[in-house]
């Protein structure tokens, strides 16, 4: 409300305001009552301490004229007994007294009196001094009641701007997601396809090259045995090039060409599985089979290193129905969840240990089950790291959290996991002591 809006109420004619007049003398009651009746007030009268404050609760009154001196309990001690009553505190008192020391006006004063009249009365002080403190007063309680709106705006403002940042974190989180989904799946099914094609080339020719250097050998060996002494020149050749030892290895280093492109085909089918994008339909899917690509893709990253040993992947498979599910967005939970697990385990091993190999192993154990009465499957994904702190633990799943130095974390991996298993009827939990290791748990309807 505007300060003329507040002007226009407070001039708006309203039913007589009351005045309660306080005094043990009847010559000062009368005297009040008359000159003030004649302005429109009406007069309550009291004629001590214990009635003011009977009259006060009954009637209420705008204002309170309390004379110092009465018997019983004076002024001061009436004031006080008003002020601690939360329906007549707000009232303005003006004291009337004779006393004249500024030390009875400052006790007055620090009791929460507004103003003194001092005795004898000038009728036109006392009118001046109730209509200002009665405007006052009305003010006070137009700012007041104000105030209290104004809060309460403030209030629904603040709620409205805290759902409105949610739903940007929200839209935020989900436009990453969409954008990362939609890059990561074209770039996997690109490579893969891209890739594709050299691995079967390899694939193909190792078996031909097999075969040509079986024969190969198998030729050499004939002339070895039909010349037995092939002459000086060709003993030294042979000695140069470690003949026997090539001939030993020749076959081992097949095989290592073979598992490394058979590693690459497998590399490449992880891709394409893990590249599906599958945002409009729900496909059919196999938990496993998505878990498995998954392992295969951070393969590189659960080998030993200078900092630390090998980390065990454990599976503890239960027999899973197969469910329908966004695909590609649930591998991207398990990708998310491993290398977070990766992350904590690499967090919990010293920097450049003398000996990585001293410390307990380093596991990641992965179990799944099925649970029939409730028709849903759950993952979990359990490392042996250094936990979470329990007052982190809240912080999680929100939108640009992360436990990780700057540069190395998002703060959206985890947020987009929960919104992507709520989006299939979910549940995503963290379970941790600290020191002890975590464990993140999906829960999904099969359907």
């Amino acid at each position: 409300m505007m300060a003329d809006q507040l002007w226009e109420e407070l001039m708006l004619p309203e039913k007589p305001e009351i005045v309660l007049v306080v005094d043990d003398n009847n010559t000062n009651i009368k005297v009040l009552f008359e000159f003030l009746r004649q302005f429109g007030y009406k007069i309550l009268v009291a004629k001590n301490g214990e009635d003011a404050l009977i009259k006060a609760e009954q009637g209420q009154p705008d204002i309170i004229l309390l004379d110092v001196m009465m018997p019983g309990i004076d002024g001061f001690q009436t004031c006080e007994r008003l002020k601690s009553i939360p329906e007549l505190k707000e009232i303005p008192v003006i004291f009337m007294t004779a006393l004249a020391e500024p030390v009875n006006k400052v006790k007055g004063l620090k009791l929460g009196a507004v103003d003194y009249i001092t005795k004898p009365f000038q009728h036109e002080e006392v009118l001046a001094r109730i209509q200002l403190h009665l405007k006052i007063s009305k003010i006070t309680k137009i700012l007041a009641k104000q105030n209290e709106i104004l809060e309460q705006k403030v209030t629904e403002i603040t709620v409205e701007l805290s759902q409105s940042l949610a739903s940007l974190q929200q839209a935020q989180v989900q436009l990453v997601q969409s954008e990362k989904m939609s890059t990561l799946g074209q770039l996997s099914a690109g490579i893969a396809h891209e890739i594709n094609n050299p691995i079967g080339f390899l694939a193909g020719n190792l078996d031909f090259l097999t075969k040509f250097i079986n024969n190969l050998i198998e030729h050499l060996q004939l002339y070895q045995e039909a010349l037995p002494s092939p002459g000086e020149k060709i003993l030294r050749h042979a000695e140069e090039i470690e003949l026997e030892y090539l001939l030993e290895d020749a076959y081992q280093m097949l095989d290592s060409m073979r598992e490394g492109t058979d590693r690459l085909r497998q590399i490449s089918l992880s891709m394409r599985t893990l590249s599906r994008s599958d945002t409009a339909n729900k496909v059919p899917c196999n938990i496993h089979e998505g878990i498995d690509s998954t392992l295969m893709i951070l393969k590189h990253r659960l080998k030993a290193n200078e900092n630390r040993p090998e980390i065990q992947i454990i599976k503890k498979y239960g027999n899973l129905p197969v469910i329908n599910c966004y695909a590609g967005q649930l591998y991207q939970v398990f990708m998310n969840l491993l290398a977070n697990a990766i992350d904590a385990l690499e967090e919990a091993t010293p920097p450049h240990p003398t000996n990585p190999n001293t410390f307990s192993p380093r596991k990641i154990i992965i179990a799944t089950s099925f649970h029939r009465e409730s028709q849903t499957i759950a993952i979990s994904f359990l490392d042996n790291g250094i936990g979470i702190p329990e007052n982190l633990q809240t912080k999680l799943f929100d939108p640009n959290f992360t436990t990780k130095p700057p540069g190395q974390g998002t703060g959206l991996g985890l947020s987009i996991s929960r919104q992507i298993v709520q989006k299939h009827g979910g549940k995503l939990s963290c379970i941790s002591t600290f020191g002890k290791g975590a464990e993140f748990r999906i829960e999904l309807p099969i359907e």
